[in-house]
């Protein structure tokens, strides 16, 4: 009886071993496409890497471009083109839609490198990334209201460009960088034109005032600041506030006696109308 127990106990133990060598080979820990992949690496120098990630990248094989890129940073850690690799993974990173790991990315290579001469890239690409990750599979094949968009990718793109323009003023990235500040800038003043008309809908005048007015205090020169003064005049008369209402009135009809210089929605398509029928606004 005594026999047949350990017998039994045994084959138990045998089964168990089995079953966790299998889990551990599944899990990647044992031997198996780590070795295949070490093996078909084991000849490559660095040269080889940088080529054969590139063409991934040039490809649109970014989690290929991104697995070779960490390699080569993983074997060749130093050396001349070690930053080049670092802003390299950066930006396969943001072009495969890993917004966070690009970001990581970046902030890694300027506290790395504070003094290379690409770190002025560095701080233009967390721009990129901010700037473009709000922006959906419909919003890339569709004219979609950006403005109605969550700003705060967009406030976190403009500081961005700003810290870019603020510490490398001579960079050649700074011309574009200025020019999404604009756009950047002219969203967030909408966005607030938005907010506003939502608060006078639902009668909260008191809160479309303060919106509106942040409008044209904050984002002055802005396609926006028109539309907030229309605001703060019809908030104002249902507030019951004639003196501040006529005072709007005439700051509007000096600056735009033609009413607003950029319409609205000057070229609005049909697919505009739908985002406006659905968004915040409305």
């Amino acid at each position: 009886m005594r026999l047949i127990l350990i017998k039994f106990l045994f084959i138990c133990c045998l089964g168990l071993s089995l079953q966790g060598c299998e889990t551990l080979q599944s899990l990647g820990l044992g031997s198996g496409d780590d070795s295949d992949t070490e093996d078909e690496y084991a000849d490559w120098n660095a040269g080889k890497f940088r080529d054969q990630a590139k063409t991934a990248l040039d490809s649109g094989n970014y989690d290929k471009a991104i697995k070779l890129y960490e390699a080569l940073e993983s074997r060749y850690p130093f050396g001349d083109e070690s930053a080049q690799t670092q802003l390299d993974v950066a930006y396969a990173y943001y072009k495969n839609g890993d917004p966070e790991a690009a970001l990581a990315a970046a902030d890694r290579f300027i506290k790395i490198n504070p003094r290379s001469s690409s770190v002025d890239y560095a701080y233009y690409l967390k721009g990129l990334v901010n700037y473009n990750r709000g922006i959906g599979f419909i919003d890339r094949f569709l004219p979609t209201d950006t403005s109605q968009r969550d700003p705060g990718t967009a406030r976190d793109a403009y500081d961005n460009f700003a810290e870019l323009i603020r510490r490398f003023p001579n960079s050649k990235y700074v011309a574009d960088a200025q020019q999404r500040m604009i756009a950047l800038k002219n969203n967030l003043a909408m966005y607030e034109v938005h907010v506003a008309r939502f608060y006078m809908k639902r009668k909260a005048y008191v809160a479309a005032v303060n919106r509106a007015s942040t409008v044209v205090d904050k984002y002055q020169r802005t396609p926006a600041v028109p539309y907030a003064l229309q605001i703060m005049q019809e908030a104002y008369t249902k507030l019951e506030l004639p003196d501040l209402a006529k005072d709007t009135a005439r700051v509007y009809e000096l600056n735009y006696p033609n009413g607003p210089p950029v319409p609205e929605h000057k070229d609005s398509t049909f697919s505009h109308k739908v985002w406006d029928f659905i968004g915040l606004e409305k």
